[in-house]
Formats: C-alpha cells, structure tokens, sequence
C-alpha cells in the first residue's frame, strides 16, 4: 500500500469504501482502511466522489487536513502497534486507550508520528524511533 504513487493511493480509500458501501468482500488491507474510513464520517462522503478528489491538493494555505494523509497515519499506527516497533507501543498504546479512548489515544499518537516524519523529512535522515518514542510515553504523563 505504501508507494510513491499518490492517485494509486488514494483510489485504493476510495474503492474500498465502494466495495464496502456495496457489501463487496474485502482484502485483509481493505478492511483495515474501511475501519478507519468508519471512525471518520466527515470523510465518508468524499470517498463517494472519487473525481473531485482524486488529484485535489490539501495544503495549510488552504485551511484544510489532508484527509487521506489522517487516514494513513492511523494505519500507519495500527502496523506499528501490530508489530510492536518501536519496542513498547503496544503497552503503551492499551495504557493510553485506557485513559483516552481508542480513537482518541490514536489522535494523540498521530501528533507524535507527525512530528517524527517532519523531522527526518528536514533532516533528510529516517525517522529517530527512540525521539518518537519518548514524545509517545509524554502523551502518557
């Protein structure tokens, strides 16, 4: 799922919220987006037209997340709490559903996720695992 290819991507959210919507079955990975489709109904209308937003721009400029940049960070959260990397995220990810909620502790984990990415995209190095971590265990605090 991971590429370069941004419209590829995003086609991806939309044809499985279609498939969804039309009780097709689902892949193993469309599953996976469909249930975070489902956490976000300001988003589900949009993935219905596919059109006017396969190549839209979401800029700051323009007052706008990027909705498929949201939705991608939550998987993104979701393989890393799969796999436990960085070491401790699943214990900490429960410890923080626990006192937030599941929606929510993934919101506040997404600040810390999104800060990482930035850095190493400045720094032009990979994302520094034991900084994101440290930044996740102060959203514990």
């Amino acid at each position: 799922m991971f590429g370069t290819d941004r419209n590829a991507l995003r086609k991806l959210y939309f044809d499985s919220w279609k498939k969804f919507t039309s009780n097709q079955r689902l892949s193993a990975l469309e599953q996976q987006i469909v249930s975070v489709i489902k956490l976000h109904p300001e988003y589900q209308a949009m993935l219905e037209a596919p059109e006017s937003l396969l190549r839209a721009e979401f800029t700051p400029e323009m007052g706008q997340s990027n909705p498929f940049l949201h939705m991608g960070m939550h998987l993104g959260l979701h393989e890393q709490i799969s796999t436990n990397r960085p070491i401790g995220i699943q214990d900490l990810y429960q410890q923080l559903v626990l006192k937030y909620g599941e929606h929510e502790a993934e919101h506040a984990m997404m600040e810390c996720l999104g800060e990482a990415i930035w850095t190493a995209q400045r720094n032009q190095t990979l994302p520094n695992e034991i900084a994101y971590f440290e930044c996740l265990k102060g959203i514990n605090k």
